[in-house]
């Protein structure tokens, strides 16, 4: 029996739009974003898992606010290649894609991700120049690097995980 909300209006529109026709018909285009996709989530996660394991003690000879400054503009580029991609995709088969608890774990990540990197930003983050320049990193940033690799983690895996549920 399928779920109600596979019906929703919004995701019915969406998978049967020109986009979303586009997207299923093309020979080149689906692989195309696919590997956009892939290629901005290297970058995200990439650069986040660093910056993430040096505040949770690893390389603790790199200093934590250049390696912060040359990070997060890499990741942030990574998601704005990622997360438009990503909606591409989901265009193809929106109505079965948004019931797939894979797909549903992996929004949760994501959400998670970028909250904790927003509430890190708005604490540890403006301090960021005393604790790095001592080489210190307080325990709240610990427990958001902590945070920030187990979301983006899931996210991956919650991605990958769509095509076999």
């Amino acid at each position: 029996m399928e779920h109600p909300a596979s019906h929703h209006p919004l995701l019915v529109s969406l998978e049967q739009s020109n986009l979303g026709a586009a997207m299923r018909e093309s020979m080149w285009l689906y692989p195309a974003v696919e590997i956009l996709h892939i290629f901005g989530f290297i970058l995200l996660v990439g650069s986040i898992v660093g910056f993430d394991l040096r505040l949770l003690g690893l390389h603790r000879f790199l200093p934590v606010p250049p390696l912060a400054h040359h990070a997060v503009p890499l990741a942030m580029i990574g998601f704005c290649i990622a997360a438009p991609a990503g909606f591409l995709l989901f265009a193809t088969e929106a109505t079965s894609i948004a019931m797939n608890p894979a797909f549903q774990v992996k929004l949760f990540c994501i959400a998670l991700g970028l909250a904790n990197a927003i509430l890190f930003h708005l604490g540890p983050w403006r301090t960021m120049t005393l604790w790095g320049a001592a080489n210190y990193v307080p325990p709240v940033a610990r427990l958001g690097a902590a945070t920030s690799l187990l979301a983006w983690t899931g996210a991956v895996i919650g991605g990958r995980l769509i095509a076999y549920l």
